[in-house]
């Protein structure tokens, strides 16, 4: 697998979300990072095979079989691609336009496939979004509060063993992997 460790990410994008890609693997290929591209790569493309949709579900099966670690996707929104991505299994995409949404994201969400918006973030915007998603991992310390990482890898683990007709036959209540107490904290000074 390709991973974040080794300065490895995949990356695609639709016409819509293509000026903010270039500016991001711009700025990663200087940082040192080997960038695998699916999605346009000229603003003069035409292929149909690269609509949001179809580039989504290419990153979305590229991150299914363990190609790679993680991913980052761009179209107009950020919506539609992010949408496509998580139809595939063990996709855990998410839709950013800041910072903190981004650190939230992979910290607090595990999130493999990160997803902007080139109609709402600028360029500069998208490289700091970038590094601070592909310079943390699952509880990495930018939560404070008890537990963080084990209630979210609970989280994830249960979404990943997910079966929807076995929730149905359930009465659409969930299989608990294991359960941590839930209360409010109180920031520490």
């Amino acid at each position: 697998m390709k991973t974040v460790k080794d300065k490895q990410i995949l990356v695609g994008a639709d016409f819509a979300g293509y000026p903010l890609k270039e500016a991001v693997v711009a700025h990663l290929k200087a940082k040192g990072w080997t960038v695998e591209d699916v999605g346009v790569k000229s603003p003069d493309e035409t292929d149909t095979d690269l609509m949001f949709h179809r580039v989504g579900l290419r990153v979305g099966a590229m991150i299914s079989e363990g190609i790679y670690e993680r991913a980052l996707i761009f179209c107009g929104t950020g919506m539609g691609i992010h949408i496509a991505a998580s139809k595939c299994p063990h996709v855990h995409a998410g839709v950013v336009e800041s910072v903190p949404a981004a650190l939230r994201a992979i910290t607090g969400n595990g999130v493999n496939v990160l997803a902007m918006g080139a109609f709402y973030v600028a360029p500069q915007m998208g490289c700091d979004i970038a590094d601070a998603y592909l310079g943390a991992a699952l509880g990495s310390g930018y939560e404070w509060w008890h537990n963080f990482y084990e209630f979210h890898k609970l989280a994830i683990n249960e979404l990943e063993a997910f079966n929807y007709n076995e929730y149905k036959k359930n009465g659409f209540r969930l299989k608990h992997l294991g359960d941590y107490p839930l209360s409010l904290e109180t920031k520490p000074d």
